[in-house]
């Protein structure tokens, strides 16, 4: 399963806000052997949301949007959804029924827009919040307060599904340009995908369906390597 997400927020571009919710994500979506292929920021604008899903949802078995539910003026993410899948913005009747059984909340007690979705969307109930989450099509709309979408997206985890996939690292204290010859051989001998990610030390990662073929290349490598000093 391919999986695009999409955050939206002017104060992540900004810098203002660390984006934890697509790190979050795409470490659970990883756990079930899904595959996130894309990770995209997008500002408060409808337009922009539109384009992006309108993009990923023909591109992707599934896109995940978070951030930008709720009524103020510039949670616009329910009209760029809506707008990318051609539908209105409808206010939904199961949505307030969950918020009047759920929070006590009466239609007079929210403030306009609360309740709205995309038309003929599934409507996913806001457990650690009010503005409910929605699904369309291939496209879940999660909220952007961590809390509240993590929560929300256990309620659909089990829709997000791929092969399970096996990860190992090896650490090594060499220069990045001294290992390139390794890895190139590693790459050779096993069928797996080898990463290098310089930093304190070079961490070579190896990713694959098959368990044994991941541990023998990681294996291998170690054995080829200057290993860090324990501390």
């Amino acid at each position: 399963m391919r999986v695009a997400v999409v955050t939206v927020g002017d104060e992540l571009l900004a810098g203002e806000t660390v984006n934890t919710n697509a790190a979050w994500l795409g470490r659970q979506l990883a756990e079930r052997g899904v595959t996130v292929e894309r990770t995209t920021v997008v500002p408060d604008r409808t337009a922009d949301i539109a384009r992006v899903v309108n993009e990923y949802h023909a591109d992707y078995d599934a896109v995940i949007v978070t951030g930008g539910l709720g009524p103020t003026h510039d949670d616009v993410t329910i009209e760029g959804v809506a707008a990318a899948f051609g539908r209105e913005v409808v206010e939904s009747e199961e949505a307030l029924a969950w918020l009047a059984e759920n929070g006590g909340y009466t239609r007079e007690d929210l403030a306009d827009g609360t309740g709205e979705v995309p038309e003929g969307s599934r409507v996913l109930p806001n457990h650690d919040g009010v503005a409910p989450g929605c699904v369309v099509e291939n496209c879940y709309v999660l909220p952007g307060v961590p809390d509240e979408m993590k929560r929300m997206f256990e309620e659909v985890a089990d829709e997000f599904s791929g092969q399970q996939r096996y990860v190992r690292t090896v650490d090594a204290a060499e220069p990045e340009s001294a290992l390139l010859s390794r890895i190139d051989e590693v790459r050779g001998k096993f069928a797996v995908k080898v990463g290098s990610y310089p930093g304190e030390y070079v961490t070579v990662r190896f990713e694959g369906t098959d368990e044994s073929a991941v541990e023998d290349a990681a294996a291998w490598l170690g054995e080829r390597v200057e290993q860090p000093e324990e501390e």
